[in-house]
């Protein structure tokens, strides 16, 4: 009896604890963060758009995990909302709505968590972007469809697997209806402007319900078994209908949903309309056909026969993707998004007004052309469908090369063996194996395959996995990736495996047991490019360090934070453990051997450790239009870590504004601060940057239009243009000697005098070359310009010669009397430069040529890692556009017959005029930096690529007239 006593206590104990523990009663998000690809668009198909009544803003979603918010009239990025998240399934987006008002954005979809065995709907602030309401305890189902009432009042869910749709009232979001009493999912509904709903679902019903909510009726639709869309026309009066298995659209009475018509659909042969609308004045009938082609199709006279253009239609051709979602825009038009992903708007005139494409690469259909080396260090893949606009990417070299031929060291993927008949693989729900099923889920498509090069096992890609088989069909391992798998490949000493992935990334994996080992992600632009382990380790090309980032949960009712990998170069930017991964095949030595060579201890990324602050502007709104010169901007300063804030700097259009600015504490203990900044009469941009001991936050911008008006004798002075031209040809050490650094300054610098007069009122030029160019002088001349720049002016500095790494990694620019033993007291150190770049008031242009090596004829050897100090200089808290001569472990090439570097050359050639493109007499940074790159890879035949960076808080800008 008393033992049985002594269990009862101990379990109540137990019971009390666990009932205690905060955490594990609140059933807290995972804290962990989280890596995510960020491009400034979505990387993942877009189910659904939203826009408000007057048509101010845009709402997107995907199931990338992100919502994202437009300014409507532009297509210009606003905000980005991140729920919580895991791994996974767990934060995919498939609905967004959006309040009639554009107060309030509500998301959902895949929005649950396996401990809490629900979803749930998250409502965010669309100015401010705080997650304001979670609505919890929705069936563990996918949420497919939300919709807002047109007075604001109900917010309706539609839910999958039978479990019908729930109604919400917004002035608590308590459930005020629900119906349960479906046979399938249901993927749409809409109102009518007297509260009425309609839905449809793939029970093959279509259900009418009143203003109550009560159902009024409910019938079965003509045109097929799978209703996917429904929409009221204007009044109410008629709804339309699409079909995901059917060719057919419908009109119904909107009154009893008696059949009307069908608009004409001849000439489609495969594929529905799972999209349909109509027009804001009920004149036209608009639908989003699927399959190949892919078009929307446009009916007059609301779709009826006999109507408007010759067959009553038109097609508009959008592309190849399926159109998910069709939207009416208020003046006419539609706005409309794809499963590229993508989103378009079409005017009343069916003319493409906005197009937001992706920045990822697209791997369909291109298993043919991925090709893989026999260690598995270099790929090729092409950018664009079918494997067209190949690239090739070696880890070791770090080196991308695009339009690259194919290579007899690099093999596509084995599709066929003896005794292995894997038959239905490609763009099919059953593979199997000698007529054995593999995958026995109608969920989960299969796209690509590759044998082993011992063929005794093989890869089949899915829509969800990564699946590795024995030659019986065992399932050996399955990998989770985070999107579609279009391409596998395995290297031939059988030891890796590569993967193309739908959200643009390139994976590879152990084939021991399926653990990623790396993950790469070629931007659309075919320049920037980013490599990391799944700890977070990372390599970049100059310019994109914001690619990737670390997603941080913020618990189950607040939103998650984001910080670009950029925020930990000093920890994370780590080439050499790259560079070691595919070697070992483990994360873990690769660290070991790496910090064992460069004399590092970490071993256990502490992301969480070392977060930065995060800023948020309260006030002004974006997009504001003032009249008045000084602008008082209030914000807020939190620490995720914990650490203190030990620095706030205010940037006006991407600069730093005088240090005559005060910032003044309101409410300390809610780190909301206020400042007062002096804007140009011009639109502008102010930026705010928070920084602790690990690092700057990202910056929060906001964008402001002049609406005042200047007078017009009003004298407007031009800026002053200050340039640094430093080059160094003939060191007094004789082993360091170059051919044309030097006359490289010179050149750069007279092409420069030819500007004033013209965009600069005067150009005032140092330049220092061999002799001139000692430590002493070039520290004096990075002062100089310092002193010298105001916020009006603009300041260039040019830097030729040879670049060097001291055995800690400290980069040192080598002067006229460096001795490469006493680096540290001969040297000039990088921070210099940088501390120069960061102090400077005007525009920064920083043109670097420093991989020059002098033992090498008629090229320029890497010696440093120009790309970290490029990022570095490039940063917001910086704030520099960077011009870099090459990148990764490029030469950079120089030639007697053009006595210049090919750098310096393609440079001077665009500022004399031949980067005008356009012909306005204009050269923009961005035209500078298209001439360059495409004149380099000609001189060169493509041995060198040069780069470019600019920050994220300065916009394209003149740099020089064409003279």
């Amino acid at each position: 009896m008393r033992k049985a006593c002594k269990v009862m206590i101990w379990f109540v104990l137990v019971l009390f604890i666990l009932l205690s523990d905060k955490r594990l009663n609140s059933f807290e998000v995972p804290k962990e963060p989280i890596l995510c690809t960020e491009t400034g668009m979505h990387t993942a198909p877009i189910y659904r758009i939203a826009i408000d009544a007057q048509n101010q803003f845009l709402v997107t979603g995907s199931i990338d995990k992100t919502v994202r918010v437009w300014e409507l009239s532009t297509g210009r990025p606003l905000k980005i909302l991140r729920p919580p998240i895991e791994k996974g399934l767990a934060g995919r987006i498939l609905a967004v709505a959006i309040t009639p008002d554009g107060k309030t954005i509500a998301c959902a979809g895949r929005t649950g968590f396996a401990w809490e065995k629900s979803q749930s709907i998250y409502l965010f602030d669309r100015e401010s972007g705080r997650l304001v309401h979670r609505i919890k305890n929705l069936p563990d189902v996918s949420i497919y469809h939300l919709i807002y009432s047109k007075d604001s009042r109900f917010l309706v869910a539609t839910l999958g697997e039978g479990k019908g749709i729930r109604i919400y009232r917004t002035a608590d979001y308590s459930i005020v209806g629900e119906d349960k009493d479906y046979g399938n999912h249901v993927y749409a509904a809409d109102f009518d402007p007297n509260g009425r709903l309609i839905t449809g679902s793939h029970d093959g019903l279509i259900r009418l319900y009143g203003g109550d909510f009560k159902l009024i009726m409910k019938k079965k639709a003509p045109g097929g078994n799978k209703p996917s869309a429904v929409s009221f026309s204007p009044d109410g009066s008629n709804i339309v209908v699409g079909f995901g298995d059917s060719s057919k659209v419908d009109v119904l009475s909107g009154r009893d949903l008696s059949y009307q018509y069908s608009p004409d659909t001849s000439g489609v042969a495969k594929g529905g309309f799972i999209s349909v609308c109509w027009s804001s004045d009920g004149e036209f009938l608009y639908a989003g056909k699927t399959w190949s082609p892919v078009f929307i199709r446009k009916w007059s006279k609301e779709g009826k026969r006999g109507w408007g253009w010759g067959n009553g239609y038109k097609d508009l051709p959008v592309g190849d993707y399926d159109i998910n979602h069709i939207l009416p825009r208020k003046e006419g038009g539609v706005i409309f998004c794809s499963s590229h992903p993508a989103f378009w708007v079409f005017d009343e005139n069916d003319k493409k007004t906005i197009y937001k494409n992706p920045s990822i690469a697209e791997y369909r259909g291109s298993y043919k052309e991925f090709l893989i080396s026999q260690d598995g260090n270099t790929i090729q893949f092409g950018y664009e469908i079918l494997g067209q606009s190949p690239a090739r990417f070696s880890i070791s070299e770090r080196s991308l090369k695009v339009d690259s031929p194919k290579e007899k060291t690099l093999s596509p993927p084995m599709t066929t063996a003896p005794g292995l008949n894997i038959t239905d693989w490609e763009y099919s729900y059953n593979p199997k194996l000698n007529g054995k099923l593999l995958i026995p889920s109608r969920n989960e498509s299969s796209y690509c395959l590759a044998i082993s090069p011992d063929k005794n096992a093989f890869l089949i890609g899915t829509s969800i996995f990564i699946h590795l088989y024995d030659r019986e069909g065992n399932q050996k391992w399955q990998s989770l990736p985070p999107s579609y798998v279009y391409s596998v490949n395995i290297s031939g000493n059988g030891r890796v495996a590569a993967a193309a992935l739908g959200d643009g990334t390139l994976r590879w994996y152990r084939i021991k047991d399926g653990q990623e080992l790396l993950a790469f992600f070629p931007h659309a632009d075919k320049k920037r490019w980013i490599l990391w382990t799944p700890s977070g380790y990372y390599d970049a090309s100059p310019g994109a360090e914001e690619l990737i980032g670390w997603h941080v949960n913020n618990g189950n009712e607040e939103a998650a934070d984001f910080f670009p990998v950029s925020r930990f170069r000093g920890t994370c930017y780590r080439p050499d453990i790259i560079a070691k991964t595919l070697e070992t095949l483990d994360e873990a030595e690769a660290i070991k051997l790496a910090n064992k060579k460069s004399g590092k201890k970490v071993e256990e990324l502490p992301v969480a450790k070392i977060l930065p602050p995060v800023v948020s502007i309260l006030s002004p709104k974006d997009g504001l239009e003032v009249s008045e010169k000084e602008i008082e901007v209030k914000f807020e300063v939190r620490s995720p870590s914990g650490e203190p804030v030990t620095n706030v700097k205010v940037l006006v259009d991407g600069r730093p504004v005088e240090k005559s600015s005060a910032i003044i504490e309101i409410q300390k203990d809610q780190g909301i601060r206020t400042t007062r900044v002096a804007i140009s009469e011009r639109d502008s941009e102010i930026s705010i940057i928070a920084e602790n001991r690990h690092a700057a936050s990202e910056p929060a911008t906001v964008k402001l239009r002049w609406s005042g008006k200047v007078k017009e004798d009003e004298f407007t002075i031009k800026p002053k243009l200050y340039v640094l031209a430093i080059g160094v040809s003939k060191y007094e050490d004789k082993s360091l000697t170059l051919g044309f650094a030097a006359k490289d300054a010179q050149d750069f610098a007279e092409s420069l005098l030819k500007q004033k007069g013209g965009l600069y009122r005067d150009v005032v030029v140092k330049v220092l070359t061999d002799e001139k160019a000692t430590k002493d002088e070039i520290i004096d001349g990075l002062d100089w310009i310092s002193k010298e720049t105001t916020s009006k002016d603009v300041a260039i500095v040019f830097l030729a010669g040879h670049g060097i790494n001291d055995s800690g990694g400290v980069y040192y620019y080598l002067p006229v009397n460096a001795n490469m033993d006493k680096l540290r007291r001969t040297g000039v150190p990088f921070t210099e430069v940088k501390n120069t770049v960061a102090s400077l008031a005007g525009k920064t242009i920083l043109f670097i040529d420093t991989c020059y090596a002098g033992n090498i004829m008629g090229a320029r050897a890497v010696a440093a890692d120009i790309t970290r100090i490029v990022n570095e200089l490039a940063s917001a808290e910086n704030g520099a556009v960077v011009f870099a001569s090459s990148t990764g472990k490029q030469y950079s090439f120089e030639n007697t017959d053009w006595e210049n570097g090919a750098f310096t050359k393609a440079v001077v050639e665009g500022i004399n005029g031949k980067a005008d493109y356009i012909g306005k007499g204009r050269i923009t940074i961005n035209m500078l930096d298209l001439y360059v790159s495409e004149r380099v890879k000609e001189l060169t035949k493509g041995k060198q690529t040069p780069a470019t960076a600019k920050p994220q808080t300065i916009p394209d800008f003149p740099l020089v007239l064409k003279r």
